[in-house]
């Protein structure tokens, strides 16, 4: 009998653990119950990761041990908190203080993983963590990770392009896995984000990356199978002396373990791939390509050959070796973080193949702590070949849709627009980062010229690169002119983009021949820029450099041997919102 009661009691105890924790679920989740708040997925930094993974590529699988420390940096002390990984994952142990704490797990929908939900654990502390306070907690999760595309299927992405975006997996004999943002192989915390929401993604993990910028990650990684695969994962953005060899930075790297350490986690995404490579190495590059694809390493190798003189002209010789590591899905879309670029090598044209040399052999050259020089440098030395190649117009059309891609990222957030945090010494806005960047440099060259520009570059230290202003003091150091107000307006805030427009052109013939003309422009934006003004004539063109600052106008005379015929403010070296009052037909004076 008391062995009857027992069970019944057992059992009863039973049903009450699983009711209590499917309302601490309900309560977490819901937040409006009493005495259970929401769970704030913000409130803690993640500051360090130390992190064991073994990969078992013929399960697909990977499995995770080790240790993480947050930090509260919520104004409030916090007991309950959140953990997120891929929902292909499973949460198998949380521990604090060696001891297992209460936690439980449950799908959440999110787009910053390719599977569109997170497995996310409800953690309950036993004692509350004071603003500012840390805690360390041991963690084990493990499942797999095989290609998944739902997150852009159910927004109506057809599958096979979709699988080209997102070819994130775990393979048997190919293995390419990116970070957050793409799969969630190590844990974070952020709020819910939809790619049906316009840019919600984007904004939140540009948030995370804001959070983590100092964060450290130290990663463990080993690989069961073929012993001839080899593991390579990206160091982070170097910041002073390069790493001897780029497949590591602290520790050596084998075909079955390899560790690195990443210092500034929100600099970039952290990456690895895994395959029976074959090497093709240059000075500055190391080629992983694929044995059956060895002609197409060696057409990446030739491209690196012609750009090489060009790159070393602007920003010198390798201060690290780069990293290009082949996709195995010849339409897979091309990806770069830090010092690997993951990009696919066969049925690759040659004007693709210098583009991408290019853009990594200057990333090889120029290493900096600043994402506004680091991938604004790099764009801008693409600009610099297809200039080389087709002239100026060549380079302008390159940069083109690169500058829509600007015009609609500042539409985006214009509404809730914080100068500061979207400007390009802070931004987490790749359209920023990288394009804008991209025109901030050229716009540089025009206003400084090709040599002080070559010279301030040369004159650059990553290492001694502490303050925001080091780029500019160094450009006003060659060029012996004051940039302050091109910065203020492009590089330390956002302001926007100029709007010029051309008020009015007045022309008149003068008593030796020819004609003098008399242009007004105004710049409706908030941002100024020297701009190149066009004057049209019967016999060909007049191009003057002119300078527009913010809310202002400004005239000038230009003198022209034949009939004028046209004014044009802007030839696409500047970005601007609108483009439809650029230009002005000339009515002769009677």
């Amino acid at each position: 009998m008391p062995s009857v009661v027992f069970a019944v009691q057992y059992s009863r105890n039973k049903v009450a653990n699983k009711l209590f924790k499917l309302f601490c679920v309900f309560c977490a989740f819901c937040g409006f119950v009493v005495n259970c708040p929401a769970i704030d997925r913000e409130a803690f930094t993640f500051t360090k990761y130390d992190l064991n993974l073994q990969v078992e590529p013929a399960q697909q699988r990977l499995a995770v041990r080790g240790k993480i420390t947050l930090r509260n940096d919520s104004s409030s002390p916090q007991k309950s908190f959140s953990l997120q990984i891929s929902s292909s994952l499973d949460w198998r142990s949380i521990q604090f203080g060696g001891k297992p704490v209460q936690f439980v797990s449950q799908p959440y929908a999110s787009d910053i993983d390719h599977t569109g939900a997170l497995s996310e654990a409800i953690v309950t502390l036993p004692q509350e963590a004071p603003p500012k306070g840390t805690i360390e907690l041991a963690i084990g999760y493990e499942g797999v990770i095989v290609l998944d595309a739902t997150r852009l299927t159910r927004i109506g992405v057809p599958e096979d392009k979709a699988k080209h975006s997102d070819w994130d997996q775990i393979g048997k004999t190919y293995t390419a896995v990116r970070g957050v943002g793409y799969v969630a192989w190590y844990p974070v915390a952020i709020e819910s984000a939809n790619l049906s929401e316009g840019k919600s993604v984007f904004e939140a993990l540009g948030r995370w990356k804001v959070r983590e910028q100092n964060t450290l990650l130290k990663v463990n990684l080993c690989s069961t199978g073929n012993t001839d695969s080899e593991i390579i994962m990206n160091n982070p953005v170097p910041v002073g002396v390069p790493a001897e060899d780029g497949r590591r930075t602290n520790d050596e790297t084998t075909a079955s373990c390899g560790e690195h350490l990443y210092p500034q986690l929100g600099q970039l995404i952290p990456l690895f791939s895994i395959a029976d490579y074959s090497e093709l190495d240059r000075p500055a590059i190391r080629i992983h390509f694929l044995s059956q694809h060895e002609s197409a390493a060696n057409n990446f190798g030739l491209a690196l050959d012609l750009v090489t003189p060009l790159v070393t002209e602007w920003f010198g010789v390798a201060r690290q070796k780069a990293q290009v590591v082949e996709l195995n899905d010849s339409e897979a879309a091309s990806f770069e973080s830090g010092n690997v670029l993951l990009t696919p090598l066969a049925n690759v044209d040659s004007r693709l193949y210098e583009l991408t040399a290019v853009h990594a052999l200057t990333h090889a050259a120029f290493p900096s702590p600043r994402l506004w020089i680091y991938e604004g440098l790099a764009h801008f030395a693409q600009a610099l070949d297809r200039e080389q190649h087709n002239g100026r117009q060549g380079a302008l059309d390159f940069m083109a849709p690169f500058r829509a891609s600007i015009v609609d990222a500042e539409k985006s957030s214009i509404a809730n627009r914080n100068q500061t945090d979207q400007s390009l010494i802070n931004t987490s806005i790749e359209e920023f980062y990288r394009s804008k960047a991209m025109f901030v440099w050229w716009m540089l060259r025009g206003m400084v010229g090709g040599d002080s520009l070559k010279k301030a570059l040369t004159a650059y230290k990553p290492d001694e690169d502490k303050d925001p202003a080091y780029m500019q003091h160094l450009l006003e150091a060659q060029s012996k002119r004051n940039l302050q107000w091109f910065f203020d307006d492009w590089v330390y805030a956002d302001k926007g983009l100029p709007d010029f427009r051309v008020e009015s052109a007045y022309a008149r013939a003068s008593v030796g021949g020819g004609y003098f003309v008399t242009i007004t422009v105004e710049n409706l934006g908030n941002a100024g820029a020297e701009v190149p003004l066009i004057l049209k004539t019967e016999g060909g063109e007049v191009t003057k450099r002119i300078e527009v600052r913010a809310k202002s106008k400004i005239s000038t005379r230009m003198d022209v041997p034949s009939k004028p015929e046209e004014i044009v403010i802007n030839d696409g070296s500047v970005p601007e919102s609108d483009l439809s009052n650029n230009m002005l037909k000339i009515d002769l004076a009677k």
